[in-house]
């Protein structure tokens, strides 16, 4: 860690993400969120400081996305989108440890609501920036740094709607750089960095299903609800088969070379090597079907109209319209199937000159580093940029410590992270910028 001290010089990483989890930017969702404006402002501040000024574009009051560029020797090349939320999930406070707004460091770690998830990020982009300022360094092209409102929820007051109403703040770029990726998985005393180059798309659909409305004693062969129950049991029985992308068939090559395992072994198998991380890993190999809510009736001596089941759908790229067709055959002719929101799903190259870099940036400060792709199953803004053919990438870089349960800080009790981690992803992002 001497050289990571070195590069990083005072540790404003540290102190930045303690003062962003201070501010809580709690997404509740359906639109009701506070603290993004002054988390944002905060951000404006430090940014204008060194003489990079920022935008705010704000859909509703308060819900604020801060947009700045900073200017490259040579405008005529791509733009670089360096990019995180500002908003966090929520969090009850009689759960934690320590209270979860408070930023304390403890143990090595700086502990908070949005630790990982993601103002370590914000923190090391606005860090990064500042000490490469201060420096006198001017990057090759334009780089655009967003930090974004709403992710939490579905971007409809952030990323999503930039996209759709002021596409223009990302001119010029081609590259995006974001959550979720850049970490180390220890495979068999090995570090190897997952870069996050697809998610799955999200289809959230409700299954609905119609009957008569009785007294609950009468004979009821219409009841809504036990028809839904039907549709469910055979949606939740079904067996979604392993199915591999270009991104997870490198993948499980990489960690098969690294483990010393056949190159036939089985997915699965190959996945768990991943350790504590394979519970990002493996839901990338298939498609994924929960049911999440129930809504029925008013009162238990009525059977009720209707009934309705809500579905959360995670599929593989190029799977969206199968799974969909698959389950409406599951619900059955009596079901409604209704789509009432719904992400694409992406996959980018794992290859050219980016990835050269962030391969090149890790190895520099862990020289045993090894690199794979890995298909994020869960969402990020990177799938918004994705539709203005921005091609994304999850890196927000840290070498982990053994033994600390990476996936379980996402919306997870006594959110933290280490503070080595910290100072070795502004390290790695600093040389990163340098090069690229």
């Amino acid at each position: 860690m001497d050289r990571v001290r070195a590069a990083t010089g005072d540790e404003e990483v540290c102190r930045l993400t303690a003062e962003l989890i201070r501010h809580d930017t709690t997404n509740r969702g359906g639109g009701d969120a506070a603290g993004e404006r002054e988390a944002a402002e905060y951000v404006a501040a430090l940014l204008d400081e060194v003489g990079i000024g920022s935008v705010a574009h704000e859909r509703a009051p308060g819900r604020t996305n801060l947009i700045a560029r900073w200017p490259g020797n040579d405008p005529a090349l791509p733009a670089l989108i360096l990019h995180g939320h500002l908003d966090v999930v929520p969090a009850d406070a009689s759960e934690w440890s320590v209270p979860p707004f408070s930023g304390e460091i403890r143990d090595g770690m700086i502990w908070g609501r949005g630790a990982v998830d993601m103002k370590n990020m914000v923190a090391m982009m606005v860090a990064t920036v500042r000490s490469l300022v201060r420096a006198g360094f001017i990057p090759r092209q334009d780089i655009i740094l967003a930090f974004f409102a709403d992710e939490e929820d579905n971007s409809h007051y952030g990323a999503r709607w930039l996209v759709n109403s002021r596409p223009e703040v990302f001119r010029g770029a081609t590259v995006a750089i974001g959550e979720v990726g850049g970490f180390s998985v220890d495979v068999r005393g090995n570090p190897v960095f997952l870069i996050q180059t697809g998610e799955k798309g999200i289809l959230w659909i409700d299954v609905r299903c119609h009957g008569r409305a009785t007294h609950a004693s009468q004979l009821n062969p219409d009841n809504p609800v036990h028809e839904l129950a039907r549709s469910i049991t055979r949606i939740a029985a079904e067996p979604w088969p392993v199915t591999l992308t270009k991104t997870t068939s490198l993948l499980l090559d990489e960690l098969r070379a690294t483990a010393g395992l056949a190159h036939d072994a089985d997915p699965l198998t190959v996945a768990r090597e991943a350790g504590v991380c394979a519970q990002l890993v493996t839901p990338g190999l298939a498609n994924v079907v929960n049911g999440t809510l129930l809504q029925a009736g008013y009162k238990q001596n009525v059977v009720p109209s209707e009934a309705t089941a809500s579905l959360d759908i995670r599929f593989l790229p190029g799977q969206r319209d199968a799974v969909l067709r698959r389950i409406r055959e599951l619900a059955g002719p009596h079901a409604e199937v209704i789509v009432t929101d719904e992400v694409d799903a992406v996959e980018t190259v794992f290859g050219g000159r980016i990835v050269e870099i962030m391969r090149t940036s890790l190895k520099k400060y862990c020289r045993s580093a090894r690199i794979a792709p890995y298909l994020l199953p869960a969402g990020t803004d990177n799938a918004m940029l994705a539709e203005l053919g921005i091609s994304g990438y999850g890196f927000v870089p840290m070498l982990l410590p053994a033994g600390y349960d990476f996936p379980a800080m996402f919306h997870g009790i006594d959110e933290r992270v280490p503070l080595d981690a910290l100072l070795f992803g502004q390290a790695v992002l600093t040389e990163l910028i340098r090069t690229s």
